[in-house]
């Protein structure tokens, strides 16, 4: 958990392996540094990333990164999803550390779905900004509800006006070392939904939480109608446009920043019933990535300044909470026969468009 435990070398020797073969074969590697996984040790010792605490171990982690793989990895990303995290983790409560208010979830180990997520955000934005800065001066020598604080160094007006003495506030030295901390930003886009206004919240102030703030209700549907194709998992409907209005916003309202697409993607429901040449036959995925693929074009051609995108993902892999139940590869993995991997029609056709 803290540098001055040690260092795991077997795990630097993992991630050496891995690099090395990726390089190999010359694909370039892009890494995150945080995707959920707290140190129980850090949990035990202050909360994790309810405390400030946490700022200081992940810039020490973050170093250590840079210092071992930095010679050959040269694309970082801080902190993956930070608001599916604070929202699942800490308004939820439905995965680790498990956490939110009772009305929420009587199964919570503790916790306030009104204000924890809203700590836990404050700090995953400083720890990105001391990695960040740690980056900038010490390794590269030459430079070009998150956003807000990333681009002008402080949560909105909007934000600060509805969420008030709960949302933390930045110092002048926070806010400084926040700003400008971004040299890309990675968008995750899968699905959209509709939203109507919450009328009667202020009525409510029991039931307060992070996701409760916004003052809308989020549905899969309009009038009964869905608002696209539905996916295997429950939330997943396909909205190709979607992700072309997202880096238009992006672009009206952060400066345009170089912009990953960092995943993309559609799952299926594992069947154990279907042969292996049905399996392997997903033209609901080719629709999917060509119609998302047009959208990004567009986007571009209107100035948006998207420089990469990355499909989730390249193989059939162990889904979180949905374990093995959902496939989102583009490769199949028999699960049950050794690990084998076999490219959908998927793979045929990713591999055919990139060539083109």
């Amino acid at each position: 958990g803290k540098l001055s435990g040690g260092v795991n070398e077997a795990g630097i020797k993992y991630y050496n392996n891995l690099i090395n073969e990726l390089l190999a074969n010359g694909l370039q590697p892009y890494a995150t540094i945080f995707h959920w996984d707290v140190p129980q040790a850090l949990e035990e010792a202050y909360a994790g990333f309810l405390s400030p605490k946490i700022v200081d171990d992940f810039q020490d982690f973050a170093n250590l990164c840079f210092e071992r793989f930095g010679d050959r990895v040269k694309h970082w990303i801080t902190l993956n999803e930070p608001w599916t995290f604070a929202v699942t983790s800490y308004d939820y409560g439905t995965t680790a550390p498990g956490r939110c208010s009772t009305w929420r979830n009587n199964n919570c180990t503790g916790g306030d779905s009104a204000t924890e997520p809203y700590i836990v955000t404050h700090y995953q934005i400083l720890a990105h900004a001391a990695a960040a800065k740690l980056y900038r001066t010490k390794y590269k020598v030459d430079t070009k509800t998150y956003m807000d604080p990333l681009v002008f160094g402080d949560y909105s007006r909007l934000m600060k006006s509805l969420i008030g003495a709960r949302l933390p506030r930045f110092t002048a030295e926070q806010s400084n070392l926040v700003k400008g901390s971004l040299d890309f930003l990675g968008l995750n886009y899968y699905t959209a939904n509709y939203a109507a206004h919450v009328t009667n919240f202020e009525n409510d102030v029991v039931n307060v939480s992070y996701t409760t703030d916004n003052r809308a209700n989020l549905t899969t549907s309009l009038n009964g109608v869905p608002i696209g194709e539905k996916a295997g998992s429950d939330w997943l409907y396909v909205y190709p446009q979607g992700i072309k209005e997202t880096l238009l916003y992006i672009k009206k309202n952060y400066k345009n920043p170089i912009v990953y697409i960092t995943e993309n993607g559609i799952d299926e429901i594992n069947n154990s019933s279907l042969t292996l040449k049905q399996a392997l036959t997903d033209n609901f995925r080719i629709r999917y990535y060509s119609r998302h693929l047009a959208n990004v074009v567009e986007a571009i051609k209107e100035g948006v300044n998207v420089k990469g995108f990355f499909a989730w993902a390249i193989m059939d892999n162990f889904e979180w909470d949905s374990g093995f139940t959902s496939r989102f590869g583009l490769n199949y993995v028999d699960f049950t026969g050794g690990l084998k991997r076999y490219p959908k029609l998927s793979a045929k056709w990713l591999t055919n468009f990139l060539k083109k």
